[in-house]
């Protein structure tokens, strides 16, 4: 075994390997020892946390810890309120995260419901049924249509034994195995046709094999421990947030305590400064940061699931915005997952079929014209093989999204609901059927006028399948399969309305004709017939399959969603590599990738074996080359995952089947197929896709972006009024001033004019060129793109202006006996005032002329609220005490208004002056780039 792989083995040489007996099996007590030795066939998980430590682990993170250090001085100042706001921050934040850890485990236990319960065995000369956790290595089992494989073992006996092993391999197409020897050292798993894998499905056909490997030694299991082994990386925003929560803290505590030794120095009492200084630092940590990034990207998940993009995990909607390359699978993503006749050749003739999808709609044209079937005898009969020789079935069925609210609903389980077109069976025999009932044969109506009598099963060596017929006047051979061998048997030809000699002239331009489809990745296959007296028998294929007239051939090919060439479009425009990769042949995946735009001239297809010969260094010098990856394997995926993120890209990572789980957990943001994808898959991922449309991705990069852009507006606006907050003090204490704002107006601000807006900057519209630009790198400071000027220059005229604000109010009121009392509210209502005028400015990236003043109506809204619980505190008698505060006079506000507006528009016309400047030098250029 060291030597060869089980693929390669013989009959013989698997018995002697295994020590089993094809008649008897194992028995009872062989079979107990090798489990002993071996192990249940079931994949093992490992040991998880409890729930309670999982939840308990939410709460250790640095700013949670801030956060409860705030609500005890909080709860010492008496502002009960703020504490409470802070602790269901926490909770809220906490239960969040314990959801999404404990659901990304259930990914294993979804992996294990592939596997079958039971299993029909020989064990000691008896056929039995038992609990398939029981098999082990050398169990000879017995298989039929409509069974899971129960392990992985190699097939002795094959009849007519088709298997679907997309959830493994991502081949769209059933694979029809074999017992034939393979010779090929290391094939690809979908070229293993002697083999079959633990938890695919059998479509059609019997057979039987001796069991090669169980449990976590299977290929199943193999992924399941990579799904284990595969630690999900915490998001860029998760880490800036992280980084921007240490920093804020330590800044404000060095400037708090900067502020109350200044104070005291100045011969401020202690105890109001102590105060002072607890109160500045609860205002500048921002506890209500991880709240609002919470709401922000909870509505953008609702935003997102309107777009047919289902979020499973709250901070992957941020990743999606620096996306920088996107892998799709192709089946099913790229591609409709659903074969289609194109093409079709006969008699010398090309025609094009018109139409997609297994819906019959679309029809027959010849150089641009339109055809019937009805008089046209090659096409006739073309059309009647296809149809006779087949075991597939096109059906209606109500459509799984109607028939889901049907069942939830209380309404008339008769009513009807919408019907979809759907083959049941081999995928290529459904594009056949699809194509004969484009042209009004349908396989229904030849029921009554053809008896299928016998079968002769398609195999690797012949590579074609033939029915026998009978009807009135005789009977028919019917045939399809490998164009290049069915020639062979061959001795004539339908040409026009009359069956001539099939001359090697005539051979020659069929096998031109079959080369061109290939040419274009079509899967093309051949088509004959014979005519048979009613009394004449075939007792094997080989009498059956001599003679045969030729017809034409038919070329197909699983086609490309058509709105997936205008997405990904849209990606290149947004700096976003799309990258194909599937487990499909190289020469089909070039074609469609080049359809789609997905590969240009240059660039490059690479495939599973010439990717297994690379070490991890020399794929990911290769990695931004590559566009299309063929015939690879799940261990390859997650490679390629993995050397595109050691480029420095952030990854999507698309799939359906199980092979792809493994990659999709491990990219940076996962995305599953929400129709044809596994249970698996789901579970893995961060996004799952409500209708499979890659499409779908481009909208939920776009949403992504978007609400990057919004956590960085609010936090904009956050920092720079707490920066605003703590130079008013800061300043105040190193020249000599009183207290500018008293703790009770800092706990206000902070907890009012702070929150409601921020919120509302969260739903801000996106600026109309977002999809113009490159993704940001994941290495990004969040105060990256002159955010950080912005927060500090604001924050510091806020300051001053708040300041000077003070300052004339308290020398204009020189001798009033509410002096202090009076200036300290003018400062409260500037610094809110300021607060209030700079969240619109901070709506645009470059100023507050450049957005719609009234477009963000929940902006609006929040803001008027701010003003009002502000004219409430400034106005209201019985708050007055309270918070400090007196009546404000017209002069006042003319004083307040002025200070407050100096931040916000000075800056915005400065801006403005700068953008006319830079755009009339650009002007110059150009016109001095034509001259030259």
């Amino acid at each position: 075994m060291e030597q060869k792989g089980w693929h390669q083995l013989n009959e013989g040489q698997l018995v002697e390997l295994l020590n089993t007996n094809l008649e008897i099996g194992l028995t009872e007590e062989e079979a107990t020892r090798r489990l002993e030795k071996h192990g249940p066939n079931a994949l093992l998980e490992k040991k998880s946390e409890s729930p309670l430590k999982l939840l308990l682990n939410q709460f250790k993170d640095f700013m949670v810890l801030v956060l409860l250090g705030a609500v005890v001085i909080s709860g010492l100042l008496g502002e009960m309120l703020d504490a409470l706001t802070i602790i269901a921050i926490i909770i809220i934040n906490g239960v969040l995260g314990f959801y999404q850890e404990y659901r990304a485990e259930r990914s294993l236990r979804a992996l294990k419901e592939l596997s079958a319960p039971s299993a029909k065995v020989i064990r000691a000369g008896t056929h039995q049924t038992v609990p398939a956790s029981s098999l082990v290595p050398g169990d000879v089992v017995i298989m039929e249509s409509g069974d899971r494989v129960p392990a992985d073992l190699r097939f002795i006996t094959c009849n007519q034994i088709a298997i679907d092993e997309s959830a493994l391999t991502g081949e769209s197409v059933v694979v029809v195995k074999s017992s034939a020897v393979i010779a090929e050292e290391s094939p690809p798993l979908g070229d293993r046709k002697n083999c079959g894998y633990l938890g695919t499905m059998i479509t059609r056909g019997t057979a039987t094999g001796i069991v090669t490997m169980t449990g976590m030694n299977t290929e199943m299991g193999k992924i399941a421990d990579l799904i284990q082994q595969t630690e999900e990386a915490d998001t860029p925003l998760q880490h800036r947030l992280e980084q921007l929560g240490k920093i804020l803290i330590i800044v404000s505590i060095i400037l708090t305590v900067v502020v109350v030794v200044a104070g005291i120095l100045h011969g401020q009492p202690l105890y109001d400064m102590f105060l002072a200084g607890v109160s500045l630092a609860v205002a500048a940590i921002p506890e209500g940061l991880p709240a609002i990034v919470t709401i922000a990207l909870a509505l953008g998940v609702q935003r997102m699931i309107k777009r047919r993009a289902i979020v499973r995990k709250l901070p992957s909607v941020e990743t999606l915005g620096c996306a920088s390359v996107i892998c799709s699978d192709k089946t099913g993503t790229l591609t409709q997952n659903k074969m289609t006749v194109t093409k079709i050749w006969v008699a010398g003739r090309e025609v094009e079929v018109t139409g997609e999808g297994y819906e019959p709609v679309g029809g027959l044209k010849e150089a641009g014209q339109w055809i019937e079937v009805k008089g046209d005898a090659p096409l006739r009969r073309l059309t009647q093989i296809a149809t006779l020789c087949n075991n597939a079935d096109l059906v209606q069925e109500q459509a799984a999204e109607d028939a889901k609210k049907r069942k939830s609903s209380k309404a008339d389980a008769t009513a009807s609901g919408a019907l979809e077109w759907k083959v049941k069976g081999d995928p290529t025999e459904g594009a056949l059927l699809v194509l004969s009932a484009k042209t009004g044969m349908y396989k229904s109506s030849l029921d009554g006028l053809y008896k299928r009598e016998e079968e002769f099963p398609f195999d690797s060596e012949r590579k074609r399948m033939s029915v026998r017929v009978s009807h009135q006047s005789g009977q028919l051979i019917c045939t399809k399969g490998a164009p290049d061998l069915l020639l062979e048997q061959c001795a004539y030809v339908l040409w026009g309305d009359n069956i001539i000699p099939f001359t090697g002239s005539l051979k020659m331009k069929v096998l031109q004709a079959n080369e061109r489809m290939a040419k274009e990745s079509l899967r093309v296959l051949g088509f004959a017939y014979r005519e048979m007296k009613t009394s004449e028998k075939c007792e094997t294929n080989e009498h059956a399959e001599h003679g045969l007239t030729f017809i034409g051939l038919m070329g197909m090919i699983d086609p490309p969603r058509k709105e997936v060439k205008d997405a990904i479009t849209k990606c290149r425009h947004a700096g976003i590599k799309t990258v194909m990769i599937t487990g499909d042949h190289g020469i089909t995946a070039e074609a469609i990738a080049r359809t789609l735009g997905i590969i240009g001239r240059d660039g490059r297809v690479l495939t599973g074996q010439e990717l297994a010969a690379m070490d991890d260094r020399a794929l990911e010098a290769i990695a931004d080359d590559v566009n299309v990856y063929a015939r690879v394997s799940p261990e390859h995926k997650l490679r390629i995952v993995q050397a595109l993120q050691r480029r420095g890209h952030v990854v999507a990572m698309t799939g359906d089947g199980v092979n792809d789980a493994p990659a999709v957990k491990a990219a940076d943001i996962g995305i599953a197929m929400g129709i044809t994808g596994t249970d698996v898959t789901k579970e893995a991922s961060a996004l799952v896709l409500a209708d499979d449309n890659f499409s779908s991705i481009v909208a939920a990069v776009e949403e992504g972006r978007g609400i990057y852009e919004n956590i960085r507006k609010f936090i904009r606006y956050l920092l720079a009024s707490n920066v605003g907050e703590i130079m008013t003090m800061f300043m105040a204490m190193l020249m000599g001033f009183p207290l500018p704002l008293v703790p009770i107006q800092i706990l206000w601000v902070n907890l009012v004019t702070d929150g409601l807006p921020a919120m509302a900057l969260g739903v801000d519209q996106s600026e109309s060129d977002l999809m113009q630009h490159k993704p940001r790198s994941a290495k990004e400071n969040i105060f990256a793109r002159r955010l950080g000027w912005k927060i500090i220059s604001r924050g510091l005229l806020i300051g001053f202006c708040t300041l000077g604000a003070f300052v004339l109010a308290l020398h204009e009121g020189a001798g009033h006996s509410e002096q202090l009392i009076h200036a300290q509210t003018v400062a409260f209502a500037t610094l809110v005032m300021a607060q209030l005028i700079h969240v619109f400015d901070c709506r645009s990236s470059r100023s507050i002329f450049h957005r719609k003043f009234l477009e963000n109506k929940y902006l609006v809204l929040a803001v008027l609220s701010s003003l009002l619980l502000m004219l409430a505190v400034l106005y209201l008698e019985p708050l007055q005490p309270v918070f400090k505060t007196v009546s404000l006079d017209m002069r006042d506000w003319a004083l307040v208004l002025v200070a407050a507006g100096i931040p916000t528009f000075a800056m915005g016309i400065g801006s403005v002056l700068g953008t006319s400047k830079k755009s009339k030098g650009q002007r110059v250029t150009y016109k001095d780039s034509l001259r030259v």
